[in-house]
């Protein structure tokens, strides 16, 4: 899955929302809390993580892409 952005970076709980992996930020906030996202490979629990073109996350199984 892709998402594409129009600004240099997103951060990681919108592109979450903005990738219908999640439906409310409290939920993207939770599932970064408890470790249950990678991006590019390693966990994270910063929720205001930046992501830029380039970056993948993966949730539940999804990998997705930010171009």
């Amino acid at each position: 899955m892709t998402v594409n952005i129009r600004d240099e970076y997103i951060k990681l709980s919108q592109a979450m929302k903005l990738a219908s992996l999640v439906s409310e930020g409290s939920e993207a906030k939770y599932a970064i809390q408890n470790g249950e996202v990678k991006v590019n490979g390693s966990v994270c629990d910063m929720r205001g993580k930046k992501l830029y073109k380039g970056d993948t996350f993966e949730y539940k199984g999804e990998t997705v892409t930010i171009a």
